[in-house]
């Protein structure tokens, strides 16, 4: 899904609102499954993008994913988490339905990004919690090795989710990386 995301349906949307990516390549921010789509993106179409943020990206999957994303099933069973989500989704059960079970079939299981993301030509400031509970600093790490002009933010204190934890340190961060 998320190769469909980043391939077809990124750039209708950019086409749709009218950007240019010829004339002037957009910056994309994307977190967590939305990072994964800038990278995919970025790395198929590298004439088309300026640069990337990504909070949280994923880029292969871990067994500490897997638990977390079994819990989050457990928790939109059992508590008000689609409610939560209906205040972001018009249709909160097709969303996490659709996330979840693509995550915790087995067949994802091998899912990765490390051959492709060797394709990110644009800068990338790649941003993860030291304590995200989705995913370990090494999606972050083996994007900085794979493209070397990516500028890393590890954040201690701080889960699955940068831009709330450290609203303020993600904020001087990308301001000081586009400087």
């Amino acid at each position: 899904f998320m190769h469909q995301q980043a391939l077809e349906v990124l750039p209708a949307l950019l086409t749709s609102l009218g950007v240019d990516v010829q004339a002037h390549p957009p910056y994309l921010f994307g977190h967590s499954d939305g990072g994964s789509i800038a990278l995919i993106h970025a790395a198929h179409r590298p004439e088309a993008v300026s640069g990337i943020v990504v909070l949280a990206p994923h880029i292969m999957v871990e067994e500490v994913s897997i638990r977390s994303i079994a819990a989050a099933k457990q928790a939109y069973l059992a508590t008000d988490l689609k409610h939560k989500l209906a205040r972001y989704h018009h249709d909160p059960d097709s969303a996490f339905w659709g996330w979840n079970g693509v995550w915790l079939s087995p067949a994802f299981r091998s899912w990765q990004l490390n051959h492709e993301i060797h394709g990110l030509r644009c800068p990338v400031l790649a941003i993860q919690g030291v304590d995200d509970e989705y995913g370990t600093l090494a999606h972050i790490r083996d994007i900085a090795q794979a493209a070397p002009q990516t500028q890393l933010l590890e954040l201690p204190q701080c889960g699955h989710s940068p831009h709330k934890d450290q609203a303020e340190a993600v904020m001087a961060a990308v301001q000081a990386w586009r400087c």
